[in-house]
């Protein structure tokens, strides 16, 4: 007898499997054994270029009849309805606080939302801002998106359908593992990954750890969210594409960062080759994942954080032309979302108006330092932002209600945002002298003078925690980060002022006009040079915590070598060439020293070179016996102040400086020619301030240089 047949109907009836689930595959799907999405047709059937022969059984038809949920079709066929609720899950959950995500689009959409919500609505108001919430931008000029220009079309016309995330590309006929397909990039992105997510929690709780609270780079309860869920999706292609890739751009850079923390004193050169290699493999993942988010998403502050930790980590590499660019594309990310307008005006909550001043302080002062160290135009325009600096309290770790009310501390109680307000008041200065002095045109002595007291009037309202000169150090215990950012203002203004008198350092006056800047600019020199001699006992996690910034812009040894050069017989020649050499020496001996810092290194020791050259020169010419008595030259400026002090003026021999006129627009052509071998004189970098200071990987370059400077002196 069949085993399938039963004795009362005599073996005419099968009996029927119990299904344990119920049957919503198409056929197709169902044969080949793979996960259909119940769509008509299904993504498989599309991609197969099959999609007319997308069948269900009558089961599977009930099936789906029978369940609530909008298929993909029909959501696709409403170009005004709801997004999917998968995409959603890229927004925070409830349970966390809104204002203190990487991406505050939410909050602010549904602020907005909540208070127009009683006023009657006009039927046509359902059209204006879809593209641009679809999009997952926060509020820019209003609910649209592209700001004034399209604003009238945005409105007049009905929004496009434009599906936040990748899932509009579920109609492709390519496979996400296919290399022309829309997924291909994320599949490699993710491969770049550790296997282990256990090391990827410990790079990551470095970062946290040891560097994100003294930079204020992201908020770590916020961020911790999100990779949680990032870990929690399961293989598939629906969690594949709930995968946000503004995110995955920052947190590649904290990986980038938390690879070096993990290991900052590395025993031998090869470790520390390995380790910055693994390195810069996150910092590429970043940039790759920075370019392909938008194209996918959109705006969010996970993309203006991560372009804000590239340009730092550039500026550590010392890769400071390529972090001009890296910041304008930060910058732009933040105007997209209307960073650059304060949060009052949008009438955010105050929490996440506080956040957001705080970031775009962040790309206010990297704008403008980068583009005056290398002497390329910035990219924000103060006219164009109103933005007020942040106030002194610290809302992240508050509930909007708490933050609402909480009063603004005095200075005595110092928060992160006190530094944040302070660099930020002191690039506006560094904006308006790259504005004012290394522009196209010439401008007077004055106009400097009168920028340099700016920057000593901003010196006068530090706190005394913050002061240049005996700072108080009794709450570094009490506030761990005090420290750090007082070594990043120290070595912001001795970049400015350094920048600000650098031309004048080597120009000649009969009536030393130019002292002020000689003094300003060897004083702010000699003290960050104390810092940098110091900078070599920290540790590599120690040294990011102040030195992403300024620091690294400029080097005050090479400005220290210059004049030596200049001046080999002055008084403070010897102490300054000893200090130098010191410098070099432990330059050298940096395990974490790389081929940028290495020609910084090679041009200081080649100042270094000269200078001694030159004092042997003269010091072997004035042992030769001479015909007749010559009065003693020590060098060009000192020589001007001792025949001043003996010999009446009319008798002075005439001095190149004395037929130049300062205040006229072409007093550079009236100046001796010292160019160099390829057409390069040295005051076009040095007297000129519409030059910046050569590369210092061009070591020949600066060679022929030191040439002409000492040829300006008599041997």
């Amino acid at each position: 007898m069949d085993a399938g047949a039963t004795p009362g109907n005599g073996g005419h009836h099968e009996r029927k499997r119990k299904r344990g689930r119920h049957a919503a595959a198409c056929i197709s799907c169902h044969r080949r054994k793979q996960k259909c999405d119940g769509a008509r047709p299904c993504f498989n059937c599309t991609r197969r270029s099959v999609a007319m022969s997308c069948t269900y059984t009558d089961e599977a038809q009930r099936t789906a009849h029978s369940t609530s949920t909008p298929s993909a079709s029909s959501t696709r066929e409403l170009p005004n309805s709801p997004l999917p609720e998968q995409p959603r899950r890229l927004q925070t959950p409830p349970s966390v606080d809104q204002n203190t995500q990487s991406n505050p689009t939410p909050a602010g959409i549904a602020g907005a939302s909540t208070r127009t919500s009683s006023a009657p609505s006009d039927p046509s108001d359902g059209q204006v801002g879809h593209l641009f919430r679809s999009r997952d931008a926060s509020l820019y000029f209003g609910s649209f998106y592209f700001g004034p220009q399209a604003a009238a079309k945005i409105i007049e016309a009905p929004a496009p359908d434009l599906s936040s995330g990748i899932r509009h590309a579920a109609g492709s006929t390519h496979s996400f593992r296919d290399v022309g397909g829309p997924f291909s990039q994320i599949w490699d992105l993710l491969g770049l990954l550790p296997r282990k997510k256990s090391s990827v929690d410990r790079i990551t709780e470095c970062f946290l750890a040891e560097l994100n609270w003294a930079i204020d780079a992201v908020h770590p309860a916020s961020f911790k969210v999100k990779y949680d869920l990032f870990w929690e999706r399961k293989f598939g292609f629906e969690d594949f594409a709930s995968i946000d890739l503004r995110w995955l751009a920052l947190l590649f850079i904290i990986l980038a960062y938390g690879v070096l923390l993990d290991c900052p004193n590395p025993k031998n050169k090869e470790l520390q080759r390995e380790l910055q290699e693994s390195s810069l493999c996150f910092y590429w993942a970043a940039r790759r994942a920075i370019v392909i988010a938008p194209t996918f998403y959109g705006e969010s502050l996970d993309l203006v954080r991560a372009g804000v930790l590239v340009t730092r980590y550039l500026i550590h590499l010392r890769g400071v032309p390529e972090s001009w660019l890296t910041t304008s594309f930060a910058m732009r990310m933040a105007q997209a979302q209307g960073i650059h307008i304060d949060g009052e005006r949008w009438r955010l909550p105050r929490k996440e108006t506080e956040t957001r001043r705080r970031l775009w302080s962040h790309i206010y002062v990297l704008d403008k330092t980068i583009a005056l160290a290398v002497g390329r135009p910035f990219a924000i325009v103060d006219q164009q932002c109103l933005v007020k600096r942040a106030t002194n309290i610290w809302l992240d770790d508050h509930a909007d209600e708490e933050a609402s009310t909480a009063p603004e501390l005095p200075l005595s109680e110092p928060t992160l945002s006190v530094y944040n307000f302070l660099a930020h008041d002191l690039a506006v200065i560094v904006g308006k002298i790259q504005e004012g002095c290394f522009g196209l045109f010439t401008v007077s002595y004055d106009t400097v003078l009168s920028l340099d007291q700016d920057i000593m009037n901003w010196e006068a309202r530090l706190p005394p925690y913050f002061r240049l000169q005996d700072p108080d150090t009794s709450k570094d215990e009490l506030y761990p980060f005090l420290f750090w950012n007082r070594l990043h203002l120290h070595s912001m203004y001795h970049f400015t002022r350094v920048t600000l008198h650098r031309p004048y350092l080597l120009r000649q006056s009969i009536t030393n006009r130019f002292k002020h800047s000689h003094d300003a600019c060897i004083a702010s020199a000699c003290a960050d040079l104390d810092m940098r001699l110091k900078y070599f006992g920290q540790s590599l996690s120690d040294r990011l915590k102040w030195t992403l910034g300024p620091h690294h812009l400029f080097n005050s040894a090479l400005v220290l070598g210059i004049i030596t050069v200049r001046n080999p017989h002055s008084r403070r020649s010897n102490a300054i060439l000893e200090d130098l050499a010191a410098y070099c020496e432990m330059q050298r001996n940096d395990i974490w020293l790389n081929e940028f810092a290495l020609a910084e290194v090679k041009i200081v020791e080649l100042c270094i070179k000269k200078a001694k050259q030159f004092r042997n020169k003269k010091a072997s010419s004035n042992a030769q016996p001479t015909p007749r008595a010559q009065p003693e030259e020590t060098n060009c400026q000192e020589g001007i102040d001792a025949t001043l002090q003996s010999t009446d003026i009319r008798d002075l021999p005439p001095f190149p400086s004395l037929q130049i006129d300062f205040d006229t627009d072409d007093h550079f052509q009236q100046l001796p020619n010292l160019t160099g071998a390829n057409g390069y004189s040295w005051q076009a970098a040095w007297g000129d301030p519409s030059f910046s200071l050569l590369e210092a990987t061009d070591l020949q370059q600066w060679e022929h240089v030191l040439d002409n400077i000492m040829g300006v002196c008599p041997s």
